[in-house]
């Protein structure tokens, strides 16, 4: 888990970063358009700011690994990676928007996906399942 916390942790710091810094142009390379209205800008340094703090928090509990908490952002993780997925595809698909980076990202938050659904539904014997994350 240790691994997989540090790897999320540089991804959404990473995105986060970029975000804050440049929503447009995060947003057109993933989408295809740029953000046109003060709010959108403000929405998408929101998000930025949203990802960077899940980027710290990944980074603080990658040494914790046997913590509830650690296990907890693990499983937020998932959830948000799966969103992310279910959001670029309704934006490819459902929306026909797609800028240079969308399916690439699509990718990676694909298989950051399964990576963090492989920790939590299995680990390894020494590590908690599911489970352990509810109660």
């Amino acid at each position: 888990m240790k691994q997989l916390l540090a790897v999320c942790a540089m991804i959404e710091a990473g995105a986060g970063a970029a975000l804050i810094s440049f929503p447009s142009a995060v947003v057109n390379l993933l989408l295809g358009a740029p953000l046109d209205a003060p709010a959108a800008v403000a929405l998408g340094r929101l998000t930025g700011g949203a990802l960077f703090a899940l980027g710290i928090a990944c980074w603080f509990s990658r040494g914790d690994t046997g913590s509830r908490a650690a296990r907890g952002i693990v499983a937020a993780m998932l959830f948000y990676n799966l969103a992310a997925v279910a959001v670029f595809l309704l934006a490819g698909f459902g929306l026909k928007l797609a800028g240079v980076a969308l399916w690439p990202v699509f990718l990676l938050q694909a298989a950051m996906t399964v990576c963090c659904l492989v920790w939590v539904l299995g680990g390894s014997p020494s590590e908690p399942h599911w489970e352990i994350v509810w109660f």
